[in-house]
C-alpha cells in the first residue's frame, strides 16, 4: 500500500499549447492517476499506458482530453481486458460522449467491446463532494473557465495534498478551501503574460498578476506553487513577470519533471 510513500507525480505535459518539446497538460500520480489526459502515448510506454486506471478531467477543452481516445484504441489493440475510469463533472463527462466518443469523431469505446466490458467507464463527481481512488482523497471545486470546469484538491494517507486549478479565471471556491487546509503543492495555470489580461479574462485564465490577487484571498500560502499551462510563445515573459512578483517557492513547470510530496 501507499501508506507512507510520497505522492509520486510525473509531469507528462504543462503547456498551453503544442510545440514541439511542450506537450499539453498531463499529471501522472504514482503511475496509475491521471490528472487532466493531454498527453499519454506520447510520453509513456506502452506498459507505463495498461497501468492507468483511473483519468480525473478537469474540463472538456481538447489539450485536457486528447489522450483519452488514443489510450482507448491502444487498450483494444493489445486487447487489455481492462478499463479505465474517467472521472468528472457531468458536463465534462456529457461533452465527451457527444462531441468525442461519438462514433464520428472516434468510437465510443463506453459501448466498446460491450456496454459491460467497455474500455472507458464514466465516474462522475460533485463540486464539494469526496471521492476516494487509491487511498487518495479527491475532492472537485469549481473553477471559472469558458467551458464548466473544475479544480481538485487531492490528499493521501499522510495528510498531504495537492491542489490542481486546472485552467482557470479569477475564481472563488477553491481558494477558499484552501485558505481552510494547508497545502504542500499547489499546481497553479498561468497562461498569458500581463499585457494580455484582457484576454486572460475574457477565456478564464491567468496571469502573473491575476495569479498574485489569487493568492492573496489565502491566509496561508502553498508550501510551493508549480505553475502549468503558460503559452510557450510568450513563456520568457511570464518566466520573468512570475520571478518579479517575489512570491518565494514558486516556479515553472517542465515536461517530464517529476514532483514527489
Amino acid at each position: 500500500r501507499n501508506g507512507d510513500r510520497a505522492m509520486k507525480v510525473e509531469v507528462l505535459g504543462c503547456s498551453g499549447a503544442e510545440f514541439p518539446g511542450f506537450n499539453p497538460p498531463g499529471f501522472l500520480i504514482d503511475g496509475k492517476i491521471l490528472l487532466d489526459a493531454g498527453t499519454i502515448g506520447a510520453s509513456l510506454s506502452e506498459n507505463a499506458q495498461w497501468k492507468i486506471r483511473h483519468i480525473v478531467v478537469s474540463h472538456a477543452h481538447l489539450d485536457h482530453i486528447r489522450g483519452i481516445p488514443f489510450l482507448a484504441d491502444n487498450i483494444i489493440i493489445k486487447n487489455k481486458r481492462h478499463n479505465v475510469t474517467v472521472i468528472g463533472i457531468a458536463q465534462v463527462l456529457k461533452s465527451l460522449k457527444n462531441n468525442l466518443l461519438n462514433n464520428k469523431i472516434w468510437p465510443d469505446f463506453t459501448m466498446i467491446p460491450n456496454a459491460e466490458k467497455a474500455v472507458i467507464r464514466f465516474l462522475e463527481v460533485k463540486h464539494g463532494k469526496q471521492i476516494e481512488i487509491n487511498g487518495y482523497k479527491i475532492t472537485a471545486y469549481r473553477v471559472n473557465h469558458s467551458v464548466p470546469a473544475t479544480g481538485y484538491i487531492i490528499h493521501d494517507r499522510r495528510g498531504k495534498r495537492l491542489l490542481y486549478t486546472g485552467d482557470t479565471g479569477p475564481t472563488t471556491a477553491i481558494w477558499k478551501e484552501a485558505g481552510r487546509i494547508k497545502i504542500d503543492r499547489a499546481i497553479i495555470e498561468v497562461s498569458f503574460p500581463n499585457k494580455m489580461e484582457a484576454m486572460a479574462v475574457e477565456t478564464g485564465h491567468l496571469t502573473p498578476r491575476l495569479l498574485k490577487k489569487e493568492l492573496d484571498k489565502i491566509n496561508i500560502p502553498p508550501d510551493k506553487i508549480l505553475i502549468t499551462h503558460p503559452k510557450p510563445q510568450h513563456l520568457k515573459t511570464i518566466r520573468s513577470e512570475i520571478k518579479r512578483l517575489g512570491i518565494p517557492n514558486i516556479r515553472l513547470l517542465k515536461d517530464g519533471e517529476v514532483i514527489n510530496i
